[in-house]
Protein backbone atom coordinates (compact mmCIF):
# COMPACT_ATOMS: atom_id res chain seq x y z
CA UNK A 1 0.00 0.00 0.00
CA UNK A 2 2.92 2.83 -1.02
CA UNK A 3 2.45 5.74 -2.32
CA UNK A 4 2.44 5.40 -5.86
CA UNK A 5 2.00 7.82 -8.85
CA UNK A 6 0.38 7.64 -12.50
CA UNK A 7 0.09 10.68 -14.69
CA UNK A 8 3.40 11.29 -17.13
CA UNK A 9 3.57 14.77 -17.58
CA UNK A 10 7.10 15.57 -19.05
CA UNK A 11 6.78 18.58 -21.22
CA UNK A 12 8.06 22.55 -20.02
CA UNK A 13 6.95 22.26 -16.24
CA UNK A 14 9.45 18.94 -15.88
CA UNK A 15 12.28 20.89 -18.19
CA UNK A 16 11.89 23.80 -15.69
CA UNK A 17 12.35 21.36 -12.86
CA UNK A 18 15.52 19.98 -14.24
CA UNK A 19 17.26 23.39 -14.67
CA UNK A 20 16.07 24.35 -10.75
CA UNK A 21 13.64 27.04 -11.96
CA UNK A 22 11.22 28.07 -9.04
CA UNK A 23 7.99 28.89 -10.79
CA UNK A 24 6.21 32.07 -9.54
CA UNK A 25 3.28 31.33 -7.22
CA UNK A 26 0.90 33.08 -9.77
CA UNK A 27 1.21 30.06 -12.30
CA UNK A 28 -2.61 28.69 -12.22
CA UNK A 29 -4.88 29.97 -9.63
CA UNK A 30 -7.23 27.92 -7.51
CA UNK A 31 -11.13 27.81 -8.01
CA UNK A 32 -12.43 29.11 -4.54
CA UNK A 33 -12.27 26.32 -1.79
CA UNK A 34 -11.27 23.73 -4.54
CA UNK A 35 -8.40 21.14 -2.90
CA UNK A 36 -6.00 19.44 -5.40
CA UNK A 37 -4.42 16.15 -3.95
CA UNK A 38 -1.86 14.65 -5.24
CA UNK A 39 -3.24 10.60 -4.19
CA UNK A 40 -0.47 8.54 -5.69
CA UNK A 41 -1.53 5.13 -7.97
CA UNK A 42 -4.43 5.29 -9.88
CA UNK A 43 -7.59 4.23 -7.40
CA UNK A 44 -8.26 0.59 -8.62
CA UNK A 45 -11.94 0.83 -7.00
CA UNK A 46 -14.36 3.41 -5.52
CA UNK A 47 -15.79 0.11 -3.75
CA UNK A 48 -14.96 0.16 0.01
CA UNK A 49 -15.47 -3.65 0.38
CA UNK A 50 -12.84 -4.43 -2.14
CA UNK A 51 -10.58 -1.66 -2.71
CA UNK A 52 -7.08 -2.22 -1.17
CA UNK A 53 -4.59 0.73 -2.01
CA UNK A 54 -3.79 3.71 0.07
CA UNK A 55 -5.15 5.60 -2.98
CA UNK A 56 -8.64 4.26 -3.19
CA UNK A 57 -8.84 4.52 1.16
CA UNK A 58 -7.85 8.56 1.02
CA UNK A 59 -11.01 9.15 -1.29
CA UNK A 60 -13.39 6.72 0.34
CA UNK A 61 -12.94 8.44 3.28
CA UNK A 62 -14.29 11.36 2.21
CA UNK A 63 -17.15 9.62 0.29
CA UNK A 64 -18.17 7.73 3.22
CA UNK A 65 -17.67 7.33 7.23
CA UNK A 66 -17.85 4.65 9.16
CA UNK A 67 -19.81 4.12 12.36
CA UNK A 68 -15.89 5.52 13.76
CA UNK A 69 -14.12 7.93 12.34
CA UNK A 70 -10.54 9.51 12.90
CA UNK A 71 -9.74 13.15 13.95
CA UNK A 72 -7.11 15.30 12.94
CA UNK A 73 -4.27 13.39 14.39
CA UNK A 74 -5.30 10.15 13.27
CA UNK A 75 -7.42 9.16 16.90
CA UNK A 76 -10.46 7.11 16.56
CA UNK A 77 -13.75 9.29 17.12
CA UNK A 78 -17.34 9.57 16.72
CA UNK A 79 -18.30 9.16 12.87
CA UNK A 80 -21.88 8.16 11.60
CA UNK A 81 -22.04 6.65 15.52
CA UNK A 82 -22.55 9.47 17.69
CA UNK A 83 -21.49 7.31 21.24
CA UNK A 84 -21.04 3.77 21.77
CA UNK A 85 -20.99 1.45 24.80
CA UNK A 86 -19.02 -1.86 25.38
CA UNK A 87 -20.12 -4.60 27.50
CA UNK A 88 -17.99 -5.59 30.76
CA UNK A 89 -16.91 -9.17 28.76
CA UNK A 90 -15.85 -6.76 26.07
CA UNK A 91 -17.87 -9.25 23.33
CA UNK A 92 -21.03 -6.68 22.71
CA UNK A 93 -20.79 -3.09 21.47
CA UNK A 94 -23.98 -1.00 20.66
CA UNK A 95 -23.71 2.01 18.71
CA UNK A 96 -26.08 4.73 18.72
CA UNK A 97 -26.14 6.65 14.97
CA UNK A 98 -26.87 9.92 14.44
CA UNK A 99 -30.62 10.50 13.71
CA UNK A 100 -29.23 13.60 10.96
CA UNK A 101 -26.70 11.46 9.02
CA UNK A 102 -27.94 11.27 5.26
CA UNK A 103 -27.32 9.01 2.37
CA UNK A 104 -25.54 11.98 -0.41
CA UNK A 105 -29.23 11.65 -2.09
CA UNK A 106 -30.61 12.34 1.02
CA UNK A 107 -31.74 8.97 2.28
CA UNK A 108 -31.78 8.33 5.71
CA UNK A 109 -28.59 6.27 7.25
CA UNK A 110 -29.63 3.44 8.93
CA UNK A 111 -28.97 0.49 11.17
CA UNK A 112 -29.39 -1.68 8.58
CA UNK A 113 -26.81 -0.33 5.62
CA UNK A 114 -23.76 -1.30 8.54
CA UNK A 115 -25.46 -4.49 9.36
CA UNK A 116 -25.56 -5.11 5.29
CA UNK A 117 -22.23 -3.20 4.53
CA UNK A 118 -20.67 -5.75 7.14
CA UNK A 119 -22.43 -8.44 5.58
CA UNK A 120 -21.05 -7.73 1.97
CA UNK A 121 -17.47 -6.93 3.18
CA UNK A 122 -17.14 -10.88 4.90
CA UNK A 123 -19.21 -12.74 2.23
CA UNK A 124 -16.32 -14.52 0.31
CA UNK A 125 -18.52 -13.66 -3.23
CA UNK A 126 -17.17 -9.95 -2.86
CA UNK A 127 -14.00 -10.83 -2.73
CA UNK A 128 -12.53 -8.15 0.14
CA UNK A 129 -9.40 -8.82 0.71
CA UNK A 130 -9.74 -7.21 3.86
CA UNK A 131 -12.84 -9.79 5.09
CA UNK A 132 -10.43 -11.69 7.27
CA UNK A 133 -10.12 -8.14 9.22
CA UNK A 134 -13.85 -8.80 10.43
CA UNK A 135 -12.99 -12.31 11.47
CA UNK A 136 -13.15 -11.06 15.42
CA UNK A 137 -17.10 -10.67 14.76
CA UNK A 138 -19.16 -13.64 15.75
CA UNK A 139 -19.69 -15.81 12.96
CA UNK A 140 -16.86 -14.63 10.89
CA UNK A 141 -15.05 -17.50 10.98
CA UNK A 142 -18.08 -19.97 9.26
CA UNK A 143 -19.08 -17.37 7.03
CA UNK A 144 -15.27 -17.10 5.60
CA UNK A 145 -14.75 -20.81 5.25
CA UNK A 146 -17.98 -21.29 3.42
CA UNK A 147 -19.76 -23.02 6.25
CA UNK A 148 -22.39 -20.26 6.85
CA UNK A 149 -23.91 -17.60 4.97
CA UNK A 150 -23.45 -13.56 5.68
CA UNK A 151 -27.41 -12.89 7.24
CA UNK A 152 -25.13 -15.03 10.12
CA UNK A 153 -22.49 -12.72 11.38
CA UNK A 154 -23.05 -11.22 14.41
CA UNK A 155 -24.40 -8.11 13.82
CA UNK A 156 -28.00 -6.27 14.03
CA UNK A 157 -29.95 -3.57 13.82
CA UNK A 158 -31.66 -2.94 17.00
CA UNK A 159 -33.55 -0.05 15.66
CA UNK A 160 -33.24 2.52 13.06
CA UNK A 161 -30.56 4.15 14.55
CA UNK A 162 -29.23 1.19 17.54
CA UNK A 163 -26.65 -0.86 15.84
CA UNK A 164 -25.14 -4.23 18.03
CA UNK A 165 -22.30 -6.23 17.23
CA UNK A 166 -21.36 -9.01 18.57
CA UNK A 167 -17.38 -10.56 18.89
CA UNK A 168 -15.81 -13.54 18.89
CA UNK A 169 -13.06 -12.84 20.71
CA UNK A 170 -12.48 -9.40 23.24
CA UNK A 171 -10.79 -6.23 20.52
CA UNK A 172 -9.97 -3.33 22.08
CA UNK A 173 -9.03 -1.69 19.15
CA UNK A 174 -12.27 -2.18 17.42
CA UNK A 175 -13.35 1.55 17.05
CA UNK A 176 -9.81 2.33 15.07
CA UNK A 177 -10.57 -0.98 12.72
CA UNK A 178 -14.12 0.43 12.59
CA UNK A 179 -13.00 3.19 10.93
CA UNK A 180 -11.84 1.51 7.74
CA UNK A 181 -13.46 1.24 4.72
CA UNK A 182 -14.07 -2.64 4.73
CA UNK A 183 -16.53 -1.94 7.70
CA UNK A 184 -18.13 0.81 6.22
CA UNK A 185 -22.47 1.13 4.72
CA UNK A 186 -23.95 0.16 1.83
CA UNK A 187 -26.66 2.21 0.08
CA UNK A 188 -28.80 -1.03 -0.62
CA UNK A 189 -31.09 0.56 -3.09
CA UNK A 190 -27.83 1.33 -5.69
CA UNK A 191 -26.06 -1.82 -5.17
CA UNK A 192 -29.08 -3.59 -5.94
CA UNK A 193 -29.85 -1.53 -8.92
CA UNK A 194 -26.47 -1.34 -10.44
CA UNK A 195 -24.55 -4.43 -8.78
CA UNK A 196 -20.83 -4.10 -8.98
CA UNK A 197 -20.99 -0.46 -11.05
CA UNK A 198 -22.83 0.96 -8.27
CA UNK A 199 -19.27 3.06 -7.61
CA UNK A 200 -19.59 4.61 -11.19
CA UNK A 201 -20.12 8.53 -11.40
CA UNK A 202 -23.93 9.14 -11.48
CA UNK A 203 -24.65 5.83 -9.62
CA UNK A 204 -22.23 6.28 -6.28
CA UNK A 205 -24.21 7.23 -3.15
CA UNK A 206 -22.29 7.59 -0.16
CA UNK A 207 -22.87 8.97 3.38
CA UNK A 208 -19.48 10.94 4.10
CA UNK A 209 -18.61 14.74 3.70
CA UNK A 210 -18.22 14.16 -0.06
CA UNK A 211 -19.97 12.85 -2.89
CA UNK A 212 -18.25 11.43 -6.12
CA UNK A 213 -18.58 14.25 -9.11
CA UNK A 214 -16.62 13.15 -11.61
CA UNK A 215 -13.83 10.45 -12.50
CA UNK A 216 -11.33 10.26 -15.45
CA UNK A 217 -9.18 6.76 -15.08
CA UNK A 218 -5.55 7.28 -15.01
CA UNK A 219 -5.86 11.58 -14.22
CA UNK A 220 -8.13 12.13 -11.44
CA UNK A 221 -11.43 11.76 -9.40
CA UNK A 222 -13.26 14.77 -8.47
CA UNK A 223 -15.46 15.04 -5.45
CA UNK A 224 -18.30 17.51 -4.46
CA UNK A 225 -19.09 18.52 -0.85
CA UNK A 226 -22.12 15.93 0.53
CA UNK A 227 -24.85 18.82 1.37
CA UNK A 228 -26.87 16.14 2.86
CA UNK A 229 -23.75 15.21 5.32
CA UNK A 230 -25.10 16.07 8.71
CA UNK A 231 -21.80 18.02 9.59
CA UNK A 232 -21.82 20.07 5.86
CA UNK A 233 -21.94 23.45 7.77
CA UNK A 234 -18.24 22.92 8.70
CA UNK A 235 -16.95 21.60 5.83
CA UNK A 236 -15.55 24.53 4.07
CA UNK A 237 -13.91 22.97 1.12
CA UNK A 238 -16.34 22.69 -1.89
CA UNK A 239 -14.47 20.54 -4.22
CA UNK A 240 -11.39 17.79 -3.59
CA UNK A 241 -9.82 16.48 -6.87
CA UNK A 242 -7.83 13.85 -6.40
CA UNK A 243 -4.98 13.61 -9.15
CA UNK A 244 -3.30 10.22 -10.07
CA UNK A 245 0.27 10.30 -10.64
CA UNK A 246 3.20 7.47 -10.89
CA UNK A 247 5.62 10.16 -12.15
CA UNK A 248 6.40 12.24 -8.88
CA UNK A 249 9.36 14.53 -10.51
CA UNK A 250 5.99 15.82 -12.83
CA UNK A 251 3.93 15.60 -9.40
CA UNK A 252 6.77 17.88 -7.65
CA UNK A 253 6.99 20.13 -10.96
CA UNK A 254 3.09 20.53 -10.82
CA UNK A 255 3.06 21.67 -7.05
CA UNK A 256 5.50 23.93 -7.83
CA UNK A 257 3.66 25.32 -10.64
CA UNK A 258 0.44 25.35 -8.23
CA UNK A 259 -1.52 23.10 -10.14
CA UNK A 260 -1.66 20.75 -7.20
CA UNK A 261 -2.12 21.74 -3.44
CA UNK A 262 0.02 18.91 -2.10
CA UNK A 263 2.16 15.83 -3.15
CA UNK A 264 1.73 12.21 -2.26
CA UNK A 265 5.74 11.52 -2.20
CA UNK A 266 8.27 13.27 -2.70
CA UNK A 267 11.26 12.33 -5.08
CA UNK A 268 14.13 11.52 -3.20
CA UNK A 269 16.40 12.85 -5.84
CA UNK A 270 15.30 15.88 -4.94
CA UNK A 271 15.43 15.86 -1.29
CA UNK A 272 18.25 18.35 -0.78
CA UNK A 273 16.47 21.01 -3.58
CA UNK A 274 13.74 20.48 -1.43
CA UNK A 275 14.94 20.94 1.76
CA UNK A 276 16.65 24.30 0.78
CA UNK A 277 14.16 25.85 -1.08
CA UNK A 278 10.70 24.48 0.30
CA UNK A 279 11.26 23.95 3.79
CA UNK A 280 8.28 25.44 4.92
CA UNK A 281 6.58 23.00 2.62
CA UNK A 282 7.56 19.63 3.18
CA UNK A 283 6.54 17.95 5.95
CA UNK A 284 7.91 14.14 7.07
CA UNK A 285 6.31 12.26 10.29
CA UNK A 286 6.67 8.69 11.72
CA UNK A 287 4.07 6.62 9.70
CA UNK A 288 2.54 3.07 10.70
CA UNK A 289 4.01 1.22 7.89
CA UNK A 290 6.56 -1.10 6.94
CA UNK A 291 9.07 -0.97 3.39
CA UNK A 292 9.60 -4.75 2.80
CA UNK A 293 10.13 -7.42 -0.35
CA UNK A 294 8.40 -10.71 -0.07
CA UNK A 295 9.82 -13.85 -1.34
CA UNK A 296 7.40 -16.09 -3.65
CA UNK A 297 7.66 -19.71 -1.10
CA UNK A 298 5.29 -21.53 -3.51
CA UNK A 299 7.96 -21.95 -6.49
CA UNK A 300 11.78 -21.89 -6.75
CA UNK A 301 14.26 -20.99 -5.90
CA UNK A 302 12.91 -19.58 -2.44
CA UNK A 303 10.49 -22.62 -2.05
CA UNK A 304 11.36 -24.82 0.93
CA UNK A 305 15.17 -22.52 1.36
CA UNK A 306 14.71 -20.68 4.10
CA UNK A 307 18.97 -19.90 4.08
CA UNK A 308 18.66 -18.14 1.05
CA UNK A 309 16.17 -16.34 1.92
CA UNK A 310 18.08 -14.97 5.37
CA UNK A 311 21.16 -15.17 3.06
CA UNK A 312 19.44 -12.20 0.69
CA UNK A 313 18.00 -10.56 3.91
CA UNK A 314 21.68 -10.25 6.03
CA UNK A 315 23.42 -8.85 2.78
CA UNK A 316 21.38 -5.13 2.54
CA UNK A 317 22.62 -2.66 4.14
CA UNK A 318 19.25 -0.39 5.37
CA UNK A 319 21.07 2.23 7.17
CA UNK A 320 22.63 2.85 3.63
CA UNK A 321 19.05 3.09 2.08
CA UNK A 322 16.99 5.07 5.01
CA UNK A 323 20.18 7.71 5.24
CA UNK A 324 21.47 8.16 1.51
CA UNK A 325 18.74 6.85 -0.16
CA UNK A 326 15.39 8.42 1.35
CA UNK A 327 16.81 10.97 3.73
CA UNK A 328 13.60 11.82 5.22
CA UNK A 329 14.01 9.93 8.89
CA UNK A 330 12.99 6.36 7.72
CA UNK A 331 13.94 3.86 9.98
CA UNK A 332 16.11 0.18 9.29
CA UNK A 333 13.61 -2.32 9.60
CA UNK A 334 14.47 -5.96 10.59
CA UNK A 335 11.56 -6.75 12.23
CA UNK A 336 7.65 -6.56 10.59
CA UNK A 337 5.48 -4.58 13.04
CA UNK A 338 6.42 -0.62 12.78
CA UNK A 339 7.77 1.02 16.58
CA UNK A 340 5.04 3.58 17.72
CA UNK A 341 1.84 0.95 18.88
CA UNK A 342 1.16 0.98 22.70
CA UNK A 343 1.90 -1.81 24.79
CA UNK A 344 4.36 -3.92 22.07
CA UNK A 345 8.31 -4.55 21.76
CA UNK A 346 8.84 -5.35 17.89
CA UNK A 347 10.92 -8.68 17.52
CA UNK A 348 14.35 -8.39 15.37
CA UNK A 349 16.43 -11.47 14.57
CA UNK A 350 19.66 -11.94 16.38
CA UNK A 351 22.05 -10.93 13.21
CA UNK A 352 20.45 -7.13 13.10
CA UNK A 353 23.32 -6.51 15.95
CA UNK A 354 26.04 -7.92 14.20
CA UNK A 355 28.69 -5.88 11.87
CA UNK A 356 27.49 -5.90 7.85
CA UNK A 357 31.42 -7.72 7.33
CA UNK A 358 29.66 -10.90 9.83
CA UNK A 359 26.57 -10.62 8.00
CA UNK A 360 27.91 -10.97 4.61
CA UNK A 361 30.19 -14.14 6.04
CA UNK A 362 26.87 -15.96 7.79
CA UNK A 363 25.31 -14.89 4.37
CA UNK A 364 27.98 -16.14 2.12
CA UNK A 365 27.96 -19.37 4.11
CA UNK A 366 23.93 -20.09 3.92
CA UNK A 367 24.06 -18.84 0.22
CA UNK A 368 26.55 -21.93 -0.16
CA UNK A 369 24.56 -24.25 1.83
CA UNK A 370 21.38 -23.51 -0.25
CA UNK A 371 23.66 -24.64 -3.33
CA UNK A 372 24.77 -21.10 -4.75
CA UNK A 373 28.67 -19.80 -5.23
CA UNK A 374 30.30 -17.79 -7.38
CA UNK A 375 30.53 -20.66 -10.61
CA UNK A 376 26.71 -21.13 -9.72
CA UNK A 377 25.26 -17.59 -8.85
CA UNK A 378 21.34 -17.47 -7.84
CA UNK A 379 19.56 -15.54 -10.86
CA UNK A 380 16.36 -14.49 -9.65
CA UNK A 381 13.79 -11.44 -11.00
CA UNK A 382 12.92 -8.61 -8.38
CA UNK A 383 9.48 -7.34 -9.36
CA UNK A 384 8.44 -3.52 -8.51
CA UNK A 385 5.45 -1.35 -9.26
CA UNK A 386 6.70 1.47 -11.14
CA UNK A 387 7.67 4.48 -9.21
CA UNK A 388 11.22 6.19 -9.13
CA UNK A 389 11.80 5.31 -5.35
CA UNK A 390 10.83 1.82 -5.64
CA UNK A 391 13.28 1.55 -8.93
CA UNK A 392 16.49 3.54 -6.72
CA UNK A 393 15.75 1.14 -3.84
CA UNK A 394 15.85 -1.82 -5.95
CA UNK A 395 19.08 -0.96 -7.96
CA UNK A 396 20.88 -0.37 -4.29
CA UNK A 397 19.26 -4.05 -3.37
CA UNK A 398 20.53 -5.64 -6.26
CA UNK A 399 23.98 -4.19 -6.28
CA UNK A 400 24.24 -5.42 -2.68
CA UNK A 401 23.52 -8.85 -3.83
CA UNK A 402 25.77 -8.68 -6.66
CA UNK A 403 28.81 -7.66 -4.21
CA UNK A 404 27.91 -9.69 -1.28
CA UNK A 405 27.15 -12.99 -2.86
CA UNK A 406 27.39 -12.88 -6.75
CA UNK A 407 23.89 -12.84 -7.03
CA UNK A 408 22.50 -11.86 -10.83
CA UNK A 409 19.17 -9.98 -10.41
CA UNK A 410 16.82 -8.87 -13.29
CA UNK A 411 14.80 -5.82 -12.36
CA UNK A 412 10.65 -5.88 -13.98
CA UNK A 413 8.67 -2.81 -13.45
CA UNK A 414 5.59 -3.05 -13.52
CA UNK A 415 2.00 -1.03 -14.08
CA UNK A 416 0.21 -1.02 -10.50
CA UNK A 417 -2.75 -3.00 -11.39
CA UNK A 418 -0.77 -6.22 -13.24
CA UNK A 419 1.63 -5.30 -10.67
CA UNK A 420 -1.02 -6.48 -7.94
CA UNK A 421 -2.32 -9.06 -9.99
CA UNK A 422 1.04 -10.50 -10.57
CA UNK A 423 1.84 -10.63 -7.04
CA UNK A 424 -1.65 -12.49 -6.32
CA UNK A 425 -1.45 -15.15 -8.58
CA UNK A 426 2.23 -16.28 -7.17
CA UNK A 427 3.04 -17.66 -10.90
CA UNK A 428 5.65 -15.75 -12.06
CA UNK A 429 6.72 -13.74 -8.80
CA UNK A 430 10.55 -14.43 -7.29
CA UNK A 431 10.97 -11.65 -5.05
CA UNK A 432 8.70 -8.75 -5.03
CA UNK A 433 8.30 -5.07 -3.79
CA UNK A 434 5.56 -4.30 -1.29
CA UNK A 435 4.36 -2.36 1.67
CA UNK A 436 2.03 -2.63 5.00
CA UNK A 437 0.21 0.71 6.06
CA UNK A 438 -2.14 -0.33 9.52
CA UNK A 439 -5.04 -0.39 8.95
CA UNK A 440 -5.69 0.41 12.57
CA UNK A 441 -2.82 1.45 15.58
CA UNK A 442 -2.27 -2.50 16.80
CA UNK A 443 0.23 -5.00 16.13
CA UNK A 444 -2.46 -7.57 14.54
CA UNK A 445 -3.06 -5.17 11.55
CA UNK A 446 0.49 -6.54 10.82
CA UNK A 447 1.22 -10.49 11.35
CA UNK A 448 -2.22 -11.25 10.60
CA UNK A 449 -1.66 -10.70 6.76
CA UNK A 450 1.01 -13.42 7.06
CA UNK A 451 -1.66 -15.94 8.13
CA UNK A 452 -1.50 -18.74 5.93
CA UNK A 453 -5.68 -18.13 4.87
CA UNK A 454 -5.15 -14.29 4.34
CA UNK A 455 -6.22 -12.91 1.13
CA UNK A 456 -3.40 -10.48 1.04
CA UNK A 457 -0.69 -13.06 1.74
CA UNK A 458 1.14 -12.83 -1.45
CA UNK A 459 3.91 -14.97 -0.28
CA UNK A 460 2.17 -18.41 0.34
CA UNK A 461 3.73 -18.41 3.88
CA UNK A 462 2.46 -20.95 5.38
CA UNK A 463 3.34 -22.30 9.44
CA UNK A 464 1.14 -23.88 11.28
CA UNK A 465 2.77 -22.53 14.44
CA UNK A 466 2.75 -18.96 13.30
CA UNK A 467 -1.07 -19.21 12.40
CA UNK A 468 -1.96 -20.80 15.95
CA UNK A 469 -0.22 -18.19 17.76
CA UNK A 470 -2.36 -15.53 16.13
CA UNK A 471 -5.53 -17.19 16.84
CA UNK A 472 -4.65 -17.56 20.49
CA UNK A 473 -3.92 -13.82 20.22
CA UNK A 474 -6.98 -12.89 18.99
CA UNK A 475 -9.16 -15.02 21.77
CA UNK A 476 -7.01 -13.73 24.76
CA UNK A 477 -8.63 -11.35 26.73
CA UNK A 478 -5.72 -10.74 28.71
CA UNK A 479 -3.79 -7.72 27.33
CA UNK A 480 0.01 -9.22 28.15
CA UNK A 481 -0.73 -12.74 27.21
CA UNK A 482 -2.04 -11.65 23.81
CA UNK A 483 0.98 -9.30 23.61
CA UNK A 484 3.25 -12.30 24.59
CA UNK A 485 1.40 -14.75 21.83
CA UNK A 486 1.61 -11.41 19.15
CA UNK A 487 5.36 -11.18 19.76
CA UNK A 488 6.08 -14.76 19.46
CA UNK A 489 4.29 -15.08 16.28
CA UNK A 490 6.51 -11.92 14.53
CA UNK A 491 9.69 -13.76 16.50
CA UNK A 492 8.35 -17.02 14.28
CA UNK A 493 7.89 -15.35 11.18
CA UNK A 494 11.62 -13.24 11.55
CA UNK A 495 13.00 -16.80 11.63
CA UNK A 496 10.71 -18.42 8.62
CA UNK A 497 11.73 -15.35 6.77
CA UNK A 498 8.89 -15.56 4.48
CA UNK A 499 9.30 -11.47 3.65
CA UNK A 500 12.75 -9.50 3.67
CA UNK A 501 11.98 -5.95 6.05
CA UNK A 502 13.60 -2.60 4.72
CA UNK A 503 12.89 -0.11 6.39
CA UNK A 504 9.84 1.72 8.62
CA UNK A 505 7.88 4.56 6.81
CA UNK A 506 7.82 8.30 7.40
CA UNK A 507 5.13 10.03 5.39
CA UNK A 508 6.32 12.56 3.29
CA UNK A 509 4.87 15.31 1.16
CA UNK A 510 4.76 18.79 0.25
CA UNK A 511 1.67 20.94 1.43
CA UNK A 512 0.76 24.48 0.37
CA UNK A 513 0.52 27.21 3.40
CA UNK A 514 -2.72 28.06 2.17
CA UNK A 515 -4.09 24.83 3.09
CA UNK A 516 -5.27 25.01 6.61
CA UNK A 517 -6.24 22.17 8.89
CA UNK A 518 -3.72 19.54 7.72
CA UNK A 519 -1.68 17.54 10.58
CA UNK A 520 0.55 15.02 10.01
CA UNK A 521 0.03 11.69 12.59
CA UNK A 522 1.23 8.58 12.48
CA UNK A 523 -1.97 6.67 10.57
CA UNK A 524 -1.33 9.31 7.80
CA UNK A 525 -4.61 9.88 7.38
CA UNK A 526 -6.45 13.25 6.08
CA UNK A 527 -9.44 14.17 6.10
CA UNK A 528 -10.52 16.72 3.41
CA UNK A 529 -13.71 18.03 5.96
CA UNK A 530 -11.41 19.02 8.41
CA UNK A 531 -9.62 21.86 6.20
CA UNK A 532 -10.10 24.63 4.16
CA UNK A 533 -7.69 27.27 1.96
CA UNK A 534 -6.75 30.71 3.50
CA UNK A 535 -8.11 33.09 0.82
CA UNK A 536 -5.78 35.87 -0.32
CA UNK A 537 -3.00 32.98 -0.76
CA UNK A 538 -1.96 32.71 -4.27
CA UNK A 539 -0.67 28.89 -5.08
Amino acid sequence: MARLHRTQRRGWLSGLLAAGLCLASAALPLQAQTLHRGNGAEPETLDPHRATSVASSHILRDLFEGLVTLDRAGRPAPGAASRWTVSEDGLRWDFTLRETARWSNGDPVTAEDFVAGLQRSIAPATGSYYAQMLEIIAGADAILAGKAAPDTLGVTALGPHRLRIELATPAPYLPGLLSHPASFPIHRPSLAEHGKAFDRPGRLVSNGAYRLADRVLQSYVTLERNPHFHAADSVAIERVVYHSTEDIDAELARFRAGEIDWTADVPVTRMPWVREHLAQAFHAHPYLGIYYYGYNLTRPPFAGSPELRKALAMVIDRRRITERILGTGEQPAYGFVPPGIPDYSGQRPEWADWSMEQRREAARALYRAAGYSEDQPLELELRYNTQENHRKIAIAIAWMWKEALGVRTRLINEEFKVFLTTRRLKQDTQVFRAGWIGDYNDAFTFVEILHSDHGLNDTGYASEHYDRLLERAAAEPDAAQRRSYLESAEAQMLSDMPVLPIYFYTSRRLVKDHVRGWEGNIMDVHLTRYMHLQQGNTP
